[in-house]
């Protein structure tokens, strides 16, 4: 059995040299609550990973993205999750349109790569905002 896919997306300010990071903060659930995440969701049956993205920004944050390119995680080129079964694919995407926090999140904040530690991250996004700091530049 293969896992079941998540999609998120590293939303930053520039594709070409990204300065900042968009955190969103959980509401939901009660476990998570107060964690910091990588805006996504599930894959439907029968949906296209990419597409998922799209529908799931748009469902939680209300925007529409400019799609970069995937960021590969270390399972097959997929992040793994703490839940078993679930693994996740990671893209850099600029959003187009102000996120706002409309499903599952009660906060948005931009970070800088200063100030990445700077809120707690669910578990299992951790190595993932490693890997993403290293691509973000500071601002000049």
């Amino acid at each position: 059995m293969t896992d079941r896919l998540v999609v998120a997306a590293a939303l930053v300010d520039s594709l070409d040299r990204p300065t900042q990071l968009l955190a969103a903060r959980r509401s939901a659930p009660a476990a998570l609550a107060g964690q910091w995440e990588f805006p996504g969701g599930k894959v439907e049956p029968g949906e296209a990973p990419v597409d998922a993205l799209r529908r799931e920004l748009q469902e939680e944050l209300g925007v529409g993205i400019r799609l970069g390119k995937q960021i590969p995680g270390p399972r097959d080129g997929r992040w793994p999750l703490t839940v078993p079964g679930y693994t996740l694919a990671l893209w850099w995407a600029v959003p187009v349109g102000e996120p706002r926090p409309l499903e599952d999140h009660d906060l948005l904040r931009w970070l800088t790569r200063d100030e990445l530690a700077t809120v707690p991250w669910l578990e299992s996004n951790a190595p993932m905002v490693g890997a993403v700091s290293t691509e973000l530049v500071a601002k000049s």
